[in-house]
């Protein structure tokens, strides 16, 4: 990809950290599965491999203290989680006849929503990463073509029990809404992220609270539907479902969403406790490189100048840490048609 450098002919220096900044801006909205992960930075000058780092539990000291005798010492150790980075990366390209005759800001427009696709590109590399994991409940059946039922409090509460058993915690801080690297503390909580079909579903189940009647219980994401139990929802239209790939749309009694018109659709829903997974941020400075290029400079390759361009590259790396702490709700949504 064609980078701009401070020498490129008409695009200053000025003009490509502004667009770095509306990149970073306009990505953020559709992004929701970088906030609840460890995060770590990107690191510069150094390899394409990044290290996630834990403490290794210890187990319970049951044995009782002899009079006298110090006990034997246990060694502190850290676990690492190696995770290669990945680059990725577009250009869009805009002609001069666009620019000339088109009364809307081509080149900030394009700009804007290549930013938006910078967070659309990365949810999708997290959601392919994330809903892979192997821990995985069903709303009925034991396995995903069987799959025709709502998510309910009882199937929530099996997921739950699970995570539970396995000692993952509840989040209470997340990365911040912005486009620096901070993260702040929330109320703890389990987090179930999923598809904005699954919205209607989970608002039936009993006792919902929905962010309207937190009082002054802070929202964890403008995406937040509500909690039930001890869990927060947080919807995003980016998280696609399996298609037709559950069990008969009519089986349960009621229809399902399906695709196809037969079986039904079925959506993953992710409960994440703490440190489930990791991933590196869109933060900060470098944290994208964009290259603006307008019409209108004459090079070898397009002696007339007729052609510019706005792209970005950035790197980017998704592992699941533990897979216990984290578990998919396989689920149906109820055809509302």
């Amino acid at each position: 990809m064609t980078q701009t450098r401070y020498s490129d002919a008409g695009v200053s220096p000025r003009t490509n950290v502004h667009a770095a900044r509306q990149m970073l801006k306009h990505q953020e909205p559709v992004r929701i599965l970088d906030k609840f992960g460890m995060t770590k930075t990107m690191p510069k000058n150094k390899t394409q491999t990044i290290k996630f780092r834990r403490p290794k539990v210890f187990t319970a000291a049951t044995t009782p203290l002899v009079e006298g005798v110090t006990p034997t010492a246990v060694q502190f150790k850290y676990e690492d989680v190696s995770v290669s980075l990945k680059q990725y990366g577009m250009v869009v390209e805009i002609t001069d006849v666009i620019e000339d005759t088109h009364e809307d800001p081509v080149l900030n427009d394009a700009t804007e929503q290549a930013g938006e696709n910078i967070g659309r590109t990365l949810e999708a590399l997290d959601w392919g990463v994330l809903r892979a994991g192997t821990s995985v409940h069903y709303a009925n059946g034991s396995a995903r073509n069987a799959v025709n039922t709502p998510i309910g409090l009882r199937s929530q509460r099996a997921v739950l029990r699970s995570l539970k058993a396995q000692k993952a915690k509840k989040l209470t801080k997340i990365l911040a809404g912005s486009t620096n690297y901070a993260t702040k503390p929330i109320e703890a909580s389990y987090i179930a992220v999923h598809h904005t079909d699954v919205e209607q579903d989970i608002r039936d189940m009993p006792g919902f609270t929905p962010v309207a009647e937190y009082g002054n219980r802070s929202p964890v994401s403008e995406y937040e539907l509500g909690t039930v139990e001890d869990t927060r929802y947080v919807c995003s239209p980016d998280l696609e479902p399996f298609t037709d790939a559950g069990g008969a749309r009519g089986g349960s009694g009621t229809n399902m969403v399906s695709t196809s018109g037969t079986s039904a659709d079925v959506y993953p829903v992710l409960f994440i406790g703490k440190e489930a997974y990791g991933i590196v941020p869109l933060r900060g400075y470098g944290a994208v490189s964009p290259s603006v290029i307008r019409p209108g400079v004459q090079s070898k390759s397009d002696p007339l100048g007729q052609r510019g361009y706005v792209g970005w590259k950035t790197w980017h790396a998704t592992i699941i840490l533990n897979e216990l702490w984290m578990s998919r709700l396989e689920v149906a949504v109820t055809d509302l048609s």
